[in-house]
Parts: C-alpha cells; sequence; structure tokens
C-alpha cells in the first residue's frame, strides 16, 4: 500500500509549491524594476533627457514636441517600476511570513498604501490630454483656462514636491521596515538588509529636502544618487534571493518499504 501525507502535512506543501512560484516572479519583477530604473538614468543622458519645464507653457511645449519625454518627466516610468516593486515587497512578505508576520505585512501594507496614493497623483497622462487642448484652442481665453487646469495638474502630481510627498514616502518607510525585518530574520544576507536601509533611508531624506527644503537640491541629489545605486544592488540581491527560494524541491521517489510501498 502506498502511505499518505497528513492532510495538514499536504496543504502545507501545496501552500510552499504556491509562494515558489511568488518568489520566481518576485525575482522577475526585481529584475525588471533595476532595468526601469536604468531606463531612467539612460533616458537623462539622452538630448531633453534632463530638461526641467519650469511653466505650465514649457510643459505644454515639451508634450508637444516630445509626449514620450513629458509623460516621462512627470513620473510614467515610475508608474512601471512601482507595479513592479509591489510584487517584489508581496514575495518578500511571502518569504518572511513565518519569521516575522507582523512588520512584514506592515511593509506590504505600506508599500501598497504608498503606491494607492503615488497612482492616485500622477498626472502625466491628464497633461498629455490637457497639452493638446492647449494645442487646439482657438482663443486666449481657453489658453488660459486650459493653462490654470495644467498648473493645478502639477501642483498635485509633479514629482519631489509637496503634491507628490506622501506617495513616495510610505514607499520609502515600506522599504525601511522590509530592510529592518530582513536584518532581524537572517532569511536574506545582511549584506542584502543594509543596501535596504541604505536605500531607502537615503531616498527618505532626499524626499524631504527635495519637496520642503529647495535650498538643499544639491545636498539632496547626493542623498538620491547614494540611495538610488543603493537601491538598484538591493533589487538586485534581492532578486538573486528570491530566486534561491523559489527553487522547485526534487521529486519524492517511491520505495519499497517493510509494510508496502512508501516515500521518501
Amino acid at each position: 500500500m502506498i502511505k499518505q501525507a497528513p492532510a495538514a502535512e499536504r496543504e502545507t506543501e501545496n501552500e510552499e509549491v504556491i509562494w515558489k512560484g511568488v518568489y520566481r516572479a518576485g525575482g522577475a519583477a526585481a529584475l525588471l524594476a533595476v532595468l526601469v530604473t536604468l531606463s531612467e538614468i539612460a533616458i537623462t543622458f539622452l538630448p531633453g533627457g534632463s530638461a526641467s519645464p519650469e511653466t505650465i507653457g514649457d510643459w505644454f511645449t515639451l508634450f508637444q514636441d516630445n509626449w514620450f519625454l513629458g509623460l516621462r518627466n512627470l513620473g510614467l516610468l515610475n508608474l512601471a517600476f512601482t507595479t513592479l516593486a509591489i510584487l517584489v515587497f508581496f514575495a518578500l512578505y511571502g518569504a518572511h511570513r513565518r519569521a516575522n508576520r507582523p512588520y512584514a505585512a506592515l511593509a506590504l501594507i505600506l508599500f501598497i498604501l504608498g503606491g494607492a496614493v503615488f497612482y492616485a497623483t500622477n498626472r502625466a497622462f491628464p497633461m498629455l490630454a490637457l497639452s493638446r487642448q492647449y494645442a487646439a484652442a482657438a482663443s486666449d481665453a481657453q489658453r488660459a483656462m486650459v493653462m490654470a487646469a495644467g498648473q493645478a495638474m502639477l501642483a498635485v502630481g509633479q514629482s519631489h514636491t509637496p503634491g507628490t510627498f506622501l506617495g513616495f514616502f510610505l514607499s520609502e518607510v515600506a522599504g525601511l521596515v522590509m530592510a529592518l525585518v530582513m536584518l532581524r530574520s537572517r532569511i536574506f544576507s545582511r549584506v542584502t538588509a543594509y543596501a535596504g536601509v541604505i536605500a531607502f533611508g537615503f531616498l527618505l531624506i532626499f524626499e524631504v529636502c527635495a519637496s520642503f527644503v529647495p535650498a538643499l537640491a544639491a545636498v539632496a541629489m547626493l542623498f538620491a544618487m547614494v540611495g538610488g545605486l543603493s537601491s538598484i544592488v538591493w533589487y538586485l540581491l534581492t532578486a538573486r534571493r528570491l530566486f534561491q527560494l523559489g527553487q522547485r524541491a526534487p521529486q519524492r521517489r517511491l520505495h519499497p518499504s517493510p509494510s508496502g510501498i512508501g516515500a521518501d
């Protein structure tokens, strides 16, 4: 006869198989997030990639000249990055669900909230629509109305300003919490955990300075550089470990036992 594993044990094994798939998906999402980050950096060096429009008219001109750069400068790639990072944080929650469930869940919830706020405040596509309305306006009065609407959009959706602070703040606090969970649980290496602490800590300081202390813009950029590079390292190391956790266990083989046929 064949020995049957207890129902609870079979459920645990099935659950672990499912989580291994989540780990692999999270690892792939982390690598894609790094690719998005590198693409963001590369675009900065393209003609017009580092342009920073100062007036609403300049923004409309940018959208009309290069709609992709207009969308990118208002956070298009950040939308893609945030979507990928949510999957990464979900996989990290799964990896720590037994070692430190409360704080891993807290980090996941904070990151989802931060992402939701960022989605809600992003104004890239509405600004594209307004730029087209501005180009089609037939009178100065119509253009003035569109410009007023665009100015209101920028007050909410321009990156690294008080309008977008809450979304970035929640996401970076979530990253700090998850990095501390990593450090405590030892499922991930200490190097990975410390890279996360540095990355999210420095990015949080940058966000505060950029949003509320414009006089420290030069110093804030230094924090952004260190935080950004550390973030790339953190996502790469996280991806590697998630792929390791997602490796399939070898199939158990049946073999004869004294009482019949059993499983290893």
